[in-house]
């Protein structure tokens, strides 16, 4: 174990909230039959135990495109792919639903490990698999006749839920069956969107090749809301796979969905990092807002103290009491993320169109980031708003960096004479202003 004893501790405590939350919540799991054929899948399969075991409910849904085309080269049968569909005549679905088959059982057999001294000892799980998933046929389309390829018409829900009240992972294959007794391929996307919009889930998580959606430099986006999703779904950079995904994920997002999350099979515990970290792994697509500014309430009192109380000890920041910061909060603006509050900044107005900014702090895995920009640009338009054209700040250690935010040194003397009375002359701030 390379990490020391207190990063293991601090690591189990920050992961705390989040086995709160996720205990007794619905997730759904899309497995791609790529990620079934990858090296790192017993390790996965030991995570995926784990959330069992911490009270997760799980839906696996799992696919099977490389285990198809295997199983119809070896047939000596050839299919193609249409718009992201397989052509899928009734010569080859026999060998589309031995690949399935195969996956499914190659699943269930994993799961049902309990080898002493290993991560599934113990485990105990049950994996139910059934006809919980109606289909009907995608038809033709664009001139072309798809067979016996599907659409997902109905999932059988209630019977889901039951399976999952029992605390039984339930496990969906890509196939779908008709009341007239027909079976159908579908994919497995669908199946898992369909899914998770039917039990009303609490997340929707894709494991796939890619790290999750990449910017124009190629750098992993973690959050994206349903707008920022729908722009990126009209961006070329990205691979066919990541399209489906994300716009399945902002499918389900519409539909009641909470979270979807896309995220990587290459990486090593992606799933429990993704789950059970703030900053998670991959990209996290909600309808929700997963950061951002807003007004403080007395509610955030506790979360400000644990922010500022550092800084209050370093005497960049004066000393407030629990009492005199609930007294002022409604002059807090927080950043919070999930939950947690990030960073915060007070504004307090005074006569003459003047205003003070004070008690600007960002957590310390947060710094450097931009954030406290971002909060001075809001505080700046709030002051706009107000008709407030000069805002000054008391600092002692943090002067640069309100320089380079357009902040010119200022004199005691300037200071509104109500300020002036306050002013600390033991701290011996130095006063900056800027022009709004």
């Amino acid at each position: 174990m390379n990490s020391s004893p207190q990063q293991y501790v601090n690591w189990f405590r920050q992961s705390s909230p989040y086995i709160h939350s996720h205990r007794g919540r619905t997730f759904v799991i899309s497995i791609s039959g790529e990620t079934v054929e990858h090296a790192g899948f017993a390790s996965l399969i030991h995570d995926i135990a784990l959330l069992n075991s911490l009270g997760v409910r799980l839906v696996l849904v799992h696919g099977a495109r490389p285990q198809i085309e295997q199983q119809l080269k070896i047939l000596g049968k050839q299919s193609k792919l249409e718009q992201g569909w397989r052509i899928t005549g009734a010569d080859i679905l026999p060998g589309i639903e031995q690949a399935v088959g195969q996956v499914r059982l190659n699943i269930e057999t994993k799961l049902s490990m309990g080898l002493i001294n290993t991560p599934m000892a113990g485990a105990a799980l049950r994996v139910i698999s059934g006809n919980f998933v109606t289909a009907r046929p995608y038809g033709i389309r664009n001139g072309i006749d798809f067979g016996h390829a599907g659409e997902v018409r109905n999932i059988d829900c209630d019977a889901i839920k039951q399976q999952l009240q029992l605390s039984n992972i339930v496990l969906l294959s890509p196939v779908g069956y008709s009341p007239t007794g027909e079976a159908f391929n579908c994919r497995s996307e669908d199946i898992a969107t369909e899914t998770a919009i039917a039990l009303n889930a609490d997340k929707l998580i894709f494991l796939m090749d890619e790290e999750g959606v990449k910017n124009e430099t190629g750098d992993i986006i973690h959050q994206l809301n349903l707008s920022q999703a729908e722009r990126q779904l009209e961006q070329t950079q990205h691979d066919d796979a990541t399209l489906l995904h994300l716009a399945s994920a902002v499918k389900a997002c519409k539909n009641g969905v909470r979270r979807s999350h896309l995220i990587s099979h290459d990486t090593d515990g992606a799933l429990l990092l993704e789950l059970y970290t703030r900053d998670g792994q991959g990209t996290l697509i909600t309808k929700e807002t997963y950061e951002g500014l807003r007004q403080a309430s007395i509610d955030d009192v506790g979360g400000i103290l644990e922010l500022i109380q550092p800084l209050e000890e370093e005497g960049i920041l004066s000393r407030r009491s629990r009492e005199q910061l609930e007294l002022e909060i409604s002059n807090f603006t927080v950043c919070e993320r999930d939950g947690m509050i990030i960073g915060c900044a007070a504004l307090y107005t005074y006569e003459d169109k003047a205003a003070e900014l004070a008690c600007v702090a960002i957590h310390t895995d947060y710094r450097k980031q931009g954030r406290a920009k971002e909060l001075l640009n809001h505080i700046e338009q709030d002051c706009k708003s107000r008709g407030i054209n000069k805002l000054f700040i008391l600092t002692t250690q943090t002067s640069h960096w309100f320089q380079e935010q357009g902040f010119v040194k200022d004199d005691i003397d300037n200071l509104p004479i109500e300020k002036r009375k306050l002013y600390n002359l033991q701290r011996n701030s130095m006063v900056f202003y800027k022009s709004i």
